[in-house]
């Protein structure tokens, strides 16, 4: 029985290595490893389980983290769809070029009803996760918003907001997709238009949804921002949209400092998010569809468990997460994706962390197999047990997953 193959992290780390002609040595060094852990992440014997490395590892070989992220196209079953995503995403980056805020794009436009009803469309794909379609819908609607935008001062407003929906969807599918600077053209434009709105929650959510967009290439400088959008919203925290903004913007302050090991200001900033969830009257706050509240920070305690190394104890803590309050089938997946992934790394529950992912890839199929630590611990496991663990389910979602894809579900 032949073992698995080097898993894609791995060989991403090695090919890069060699072309930029550095060592082994010269690049554990640069990103603070061991020698010894840098071979086994390129060999695929060790699995990169934490944002920490990952971008330590980009940094000293000069890449942006989503360098180490699945090809489109290239999960398993569902190619099909990434193929037509990775497609969408040439139309996305051509939006991003094209169109300016106030600049009318001369092209024909729809009634406005029949565009606010693609608006809800994509809406419901954002829950979904479904980057496949988004990545169709998004340039026509970019181009018709923001004819609407130049040309109708009664839809002037409505415009703004259909067009920060459009660049958030454009920020997520590049940054799933594609990188290359996509998600931080996608992210600015959408702040232009928070500008242009004058609205204290829009900026904060804008500001945030940069922090998602490029954390990984400074986690220094999103904690910074932040912080500062924290302090510039504090004066307007009756406001029930800024208050949710401003919980999202601790919980990003808190992924930053886990990211840099700072474990006493990540928890600081998970309980301020906290205290600001239980000034709420509901459970989940609907703005721009962050889903703000407890259950969302429950979610956000586990995936930063999960850079601390806490494994089976985040599971233990997820008990407690109501994370059926969230109506977005996404979030309710990255959810079980940590869960499944804490469960993993006990030997004992290794078989309830498979049913746990395939919970989470049910939910939000893209979304799974667009993630590089859930790929990660799934050959992790794979590669341990020599395809004993978890069986036939086990190397379906591998597969599904592009690991190892000479084997076959039914092998």
């Amino acid at each position: 029985m032949n073992d698995i193959p080097p898993n894609e992290v791995g060989r991403r780390l090695r090919e890069i290595r060699a072309w930029r002609g550095q060592s082994l040595s010269a690049v554990a060094g640069l990103a603070g490893i061991s020698f010894g852990y840098l071979g086994r992440l390129e060999r695929g014997e060790q699995a990169l389980s934490n944002r920490a490395t990952l971008e330590a590892l980009a940094r000293a070989l000069r890449v942006a983290p989503e360098e180490f992220y699945p090809a489109a196209g290239q999960a398993g079953s569902h190619a099909d769809s990434n193929e037509s995503a990775h497609a969408g995403v040439i139309a996305i980056e051509r939006a991003l070029d094209v169109y300016e805020l106030g600049e009318d794009p001369d092209g024909p436009v729809r009634d406005w009803h029949a565009i606010a009803a693609d608006q809800k469309h994509l809406a419901d794909l954002l829950q979904r996760a479904d980057y496949a379609e988004q990545a169709r819908v998004v340039p026509l609607l970019l181009a018709e918003l923001h004819t609407v935008y130049a040309r109708s001062p009664e839809h002037r407003q409505d415009a703004l907001l259909g067009l920060i929906t459009c660049y958030a969807s454009a920020m997520w599918v590049t940054k799933r997709l594609a990188g290359r600077g996509l998600p931080l053209l996608a992210a600015k434009a959408a702040q232009e238009c928070a500008a242009a709105l004058e609205s204290p929650a829009w900026m904060g959510f804008t500001t945030w949804l940069r922090g998602d967009a490029t954390g990984g290439l400074s986690r220094p400088e999103q904690y910074r921002r932040a912080v500062r959008c924290i302090d510039e919203l504090s004066p307007h925290l009756e406001d029930v949209e800024v208050l949710q903004t401003s919980g999202m913007l601790h919980l990003s302050a808190a992924l930053a400092s886990a990211v840099q090991g700072d474990r006493p200001t990540a928890d600081t900033h998970l309980n301020e998010a906290a205290a600001l969830a239980s000034r709420m009257d509901t459970e989940t706050g609907t703005f721009g569809r962050m889903w703000f509240g407890a259950p969302n920070v429950g979610i956000w305690r586990a995936c930063i468990g999960m850079e601390f190394g806490d494994g089976a104890k985040v599971a233990e803590q997820a008990r407690e997460v109501k994370v059926h309050s969230i109506p977005s089938k996404a979030r309710q997946a990255e959810f079980y994706m940590e869960v499944g992934r804490a469960l993993l790394t006990d030997p004992t529950k290794r078989d309830q962390g498979v049913q746990v992912l395939l919970r989470a890839e049910h939910l939000a199929p893209q979304r799974v197999h667009a993630d590089v630590f859930a790929r990660e611990a799934v050959a992790d496991v794979l590669r341990a047990s020599r395809r004993d663990a978890g069986g036939r389910e086990l190397r379906g979602l591998a597969w599904r997953l592009g690991i190892a894809p000479e084997l076959a579900p039914n092998n």
